[in-house]
């Protein structure tokens, strides 16, 4: 589990990037962790993986301190940036030298990934164009089984045919034990992927609810004319008509438009929230 209390983080006295945030990540679970750029995303990401350190509060992974980068929690811990370099050395190579660092690494399963991807494993990483290295590290962070798995806008720089392919080696590579974060601005990749929903804006969360509750206290509907009805908590207007959230009076769960959920907790999150927690 990932637990994190009162966590704030300041570049300086007068800029403070994160403010006061309270999260819990479970295994068995991936998270999709939203927000416009600046809001904090990538800061508390940092904190977690231990390449930045709280200004205040605590971050715990499985009862380590990230700070510490103990052995023990950087062989249970991938991250997959958004910005990264791979040494100029050919596949095989890579994975021979980097593998060991995770003692839960499956050659096999890499190699499948590779197939699958369509890359030649003798190619060197100077040959590779930018989609093919993003699909090297994904499947190398795949194949690294760790506990947790972090990664920060992996579908930048895949086609679509490969967002398709990477959605099902998450899924496929996915387990009770493993906990799963991944930020995108590009929130309809996520859309039927993950099992919670993080907001972030201004360095604070304004949501954090799993999708199966958002979906039995909400409804998504789109309509042709705008809609005038009382019980609209949220409505704009899109190319072809209107979205709007109202609250779910059924006992049915419907489906989750994730880029309306977004712009409607922009707006108002305290109005959505009241709603989910009712």
């Amino acid at each position: 589990m990932i637990h994190i209390s009162n966590l704030s983080y300041r570049y300086s006295k007068k800029v403070e990037i994160l403010n006061d945030l309270n999260l819990e990540f479970q295994p068995g679970k991936i998270y999709g962790l939203l927000g416009k750029n600046g809001a904090g995303k990538s800061t508390l990401i940092k904190n977690i993986t231990g390449m930045l350190f709280p200004t205040s509060g605590t971050c715990q992974i499985f009862e380590e301190t990230p700070k510490n980068r103990s052995v023990n929690f950087l062989k249970n811990l991938f991250f997959v940036p958004e910005e990264y370099y791979l040494p100029n050395l050919s596949i095989v190579e890579l994975v021979n030298i980097y593998k060991d660092f995770y003692p839960n690494f499956d050659t096999n399963q890499f190699d499948g990934y590779i197939e699958q991807f369509k890359i030649e494993k003798h190619k060197r990483t100077t040959e590779l164009s930018l989609g093919q290295k993003k699909k090297i590290l994904i499947g190398f962070a795949l194949s690294a089984n760790t506990k947790v798995l972090i990664m920060d806008e992996p579908t930048n720089g895949l086609d679509i045919p490969s967002k398709i392919l990477f959605r099902n080696m998450i899924n496929d590579s996915f387990n009770k034990d493993r906990i799963v974060i991944i930020t995108s601005h590009q929130v309809r990749d996520l859309d039927e992927l993950i099992h919670s929903i993080i907001i972030m804006n201004d360095g604070k969360v304004l949501l954090n609810d799993d999708k199966a509750h958002i979906a039995k206290n909400l409804k998504f509907q789109l309509t042709d004319a705008k809609q005038e009805s009382t019980d609209l908590i949220y409505q704009e207007k899109v190319s072809n008509g209107f979205a709007s959230i109202k609250e779910n009076k059924t006992d049915t769960a419907g489906y989750i438009d994730i880029e309306l959920l977004f712009n409607a907790v922009l707006t108002n999150s305290n109005t959505i929230n009241n709603y989910l927690n009712a």
